[in-house]
Order: structure tokens, then C-alpha cells, then sequence
């Protein structure tokens, strides 16, 4: 098997367009190939996608290669316009075309600010104190960051749901992207649930899916900015809860993702966890249908042995949703969380619901 190939985060990418384009401004050269300097010692090199030098001030782009990752912003193409500041000012960063702004508060940044997160803002800064150093530059510079088509881009990302608007984030801890490690998910929950706290939400709802999120809408009338896109990450949303709460958390989907749950899996994907018809044949034999447990067992998925019970009058669905209850109620702990769980079949028709 061919080992997947890392690529690089857009904050790493604005990183070498801010070195080369400072560069540039104090020497009328543009290092291209451009290092530069990432955390842990990596130091990886860019080559230029565009390059231009004008009366006090300088912008240069590089293409961001997310290596093997699935990442919406690969290939996009990643600018950095410097211009000079006031005497002392330092670094200050605004956001060009297809950069977002912050709106709603919980966010690491401001309200009003540009879309470009600490650790990338941190790295820029070093890099043009570095230039400065060694060119002879006052360090005083203002960093516009633009990404064209950007904000197309945005649209297929949490933006939108956390309010940041007009395009996407600068993002980036390490510089380097990891194919599939679905830290970029878990981490847009975690800044999904800090913006619902700092909204005041005291009700919020974590979903597997688009139809979930549909059903749990209709049934609460929770806003936008209320709803987690928790995909098959459960245990990321209940462990950020747990450090911190909102007052109820309902969690939503369908009836074969949430039997996992109540197996006591915390990741609910295909490839990490798997439907346990031993446990639902458990379930029914425990509910009063014996007969149920043998044609449970050998159903050939979970929707089969929901239909098995149906058929018998056993609402599985119910048994299943209150397990997985009383186990994301075990991850949270004495934490001052209220939990319910709606559990629906594949056309969205609530199966199940406890607490």
C-alpha cells in the first residue's frame, strides 16, 4: 500500500507568501523557491504561483498542496500583499478576497477580525521580524491575506455556521496537513460549541447527518448557529461538553450510527466501529421478545433488525436510543449536561427517542 503524501495547511502557504513578498519589498527580490520556518523544525520550501513588485509594496502566492488529503482549499491559491506601517505598529493582518471576518463571538479571535487563527498570525509575524533582521526592514508591516474563489471555497466548510463570512479561514497548528487524520473536524466542533456558548445557546444539537440535523431542527426550532455537525466524531462532541457544558444536548441519527454508540463506541465510522446485532438481539431478548434474538443476531444489517422488531411490536428503536443515552450521559460525566437522543430510520422518520 502506497503511503499517503502530507500536504501543507493554508497557514504554512500564507507563511511563505509573507516572506517572499516582505522580502521582495526591502531587497526588490523574490526568494523562489521561499523556506520557511514551521513549528517542530520543519522547514519546508515553496515555489511561487505569482509575483508582484510595486510602488511600496509587494504580494506573492503560492499554491497550497494538501498532499493525499481530501482538503476543499487544495490547489487554492494563496496571496500575501505587504505594504509598510507606522513606526512601531508591528505586524497587522487584514483580510483580502476570499479571507473571512469574524462575526459572532467565541471564536480565538475577535469579532471584526480577519479570519486568520493565532499560530498562522504567530508564524507570519516571526517570519517578517526574521526578513527584517535580515535586510534591514523596521518589522512595522501590514499583512493582507487573499485567497480568489475563497469564499465559493467557504461555503463547503463550517464558516458559515461559526459566522465567519466573505470566505475561509487561514488555518494551521503544525503547518502540515495529515491525510484523513479529521482533526480539522474535531476541531470546527469544538469552535461550533465555544460559539453557541458565547451566543448564550443553553440547547444545542449534535447530528450524524444532513437528515438528522433536519429532523432535530424541526423538532426543537434550534437556530444555525445552535447545530453541530458532528458527523461520526460523537465522542469529540460529549469530551468538549464535558470541560464545557451547555445546559442539553440533544444527539440525533439514524438507528444503525447510534446502536454503535450504545455499544459504548465514541467513533461511529464504518472503518472504526461496527454494528453489534449481538447487542440488539440482547436488547430484545431483555424487553420481553426471546424470539427476537436469534433472527436479530443473524440480520444482515441494522436496519434488517429493526424491521424484525417492528414486525413484532418492539419499538428497538426506543431500547437502542436510551442505551446510547445512558452512555453519552457515562462519557459526560458529573458534568452539568442534560442529554436526549432521537434516533431516525434512512427516510427520517424518528425510530426512537429517550431522555
Amino acid at each position: 500500500m502506497t503511503e499517503l503524501r502530507y500536504g501543507w495547511t493554508t497557514g504554512a502557504c500564507a507563511t511563505a507568501s509573507t516572506t517572499a513578498a516582505y522580502t521582495a519589498l526591502l531587497t526588490g527580490e523574490f526568494p523562489d523557491p521561499v523556506e520557511v520556518l514551521l513549528p517542530k523544525g520543519r522547514r519546508p520550501a515553496f515555489a511561487l504561483a505569482t509575483e508582484e513588485l510595486g510602488d511600496g509594496r509587494a504580494s506573492a502566492g503560492v499554491v497550497k498542496d494538501a498532499g493525499d488529503d481530501p482538503d476543499v482549499t487544495h490547489g487554492a491559491l494563496v496571496v500575501a500583499t505587504v505594504t509598510p506601517a507606522a513606526t512601531g505598529s508591528g505586524v497587522t493582518f487584514r483580510a483580502g478576497p476570499g479571507v473571512g471576518t469574524i462575526t459572532l463571538p467565541g471564536l480565538p479571535l475577535e469579532v471584526g477580525e480577519p479570519a486568520i487563527n493565532p499560530v498562522p498570525r504567530r508564524l507570519m509575524t516571526e517570519a517578517v521580524q526574521r526578513v527584517a533582521a535580515a535586510h534591514g526592514g523596521s518589522g512595522d508591516v501590514v499583512v493582507e491575506i487573499a485567497i480568489p474563489h475563497g469564499e465559493e471555497m467557504a461555503r463547503h466548510t463550517w464558516n458559515p455556521r461559526l459566522g465567519i463570512v466573505g470566505g475561509l479561514s487561514v488555518l494551521g497548528t503544525t503547518g502540515v496537513v495529515v491525510p484523513y487524520s479529521c482533526s480539522a473536524w474535531i476541531d470546527s466542533i469544538r469552535r461550533g460549541v465555544d460559539v453557541a456558548r458565547a451566543l448564550g445557546h443553553r440547547h444545542v444539537a449534535g447530528a450524524v447527518g444532513s437528515t438528522s440535523e433536519r429532523v432535530v431542527t424541526e423538532l426543537y426550532g434550534l437556530p444555525e448557529t445552535a447545530l453541530l455537525d458532528m458527523g461520526d466524531f460523537v465522542g469529540a462532541v460529549l469530551k468538549y461538553l464535558r470541560r464545557h457544558p451547555v445546559p442539553r444536548l440533544t444527539l440525533a441519527g439514524g438507528f444503525a450510527k447510534l446502536s454503535k454508540l450504545a455499544a459504548g463506541y465514541l467513533d461511529l465510522h464504518s472503518k472504526r466501529s461496527q454494528v453489534d446485532l449481538g447487542l440488539l438481539a440482547g436488547l430484545a431478548a431483555d424487553a420481553g421478545h426471546p424470539q427476537l434474538a436469534g433472527p436479530i443476531r443473524d440480520a444482515n444489517t441494522a436496519l434488517h433488525a429493526l424491521e424484525l422488531a417492528h414486525a413484532e411490536g418492539l419499538a428497538l428503536g426506543e431500547l437502542v436510543a436510551e442505551r446510547a443515552r445512558r452512555q453519552a450521559a457515562e462519557v459526560l460525566g458529573d458534568a452539568p449536561v442534560e442529554v436526549d437522543v432521537v434516533a431516525i430510520d434512512r427516510a427520517g422518520t424518528i425510530v426512537g427517542r429517550a431522555g
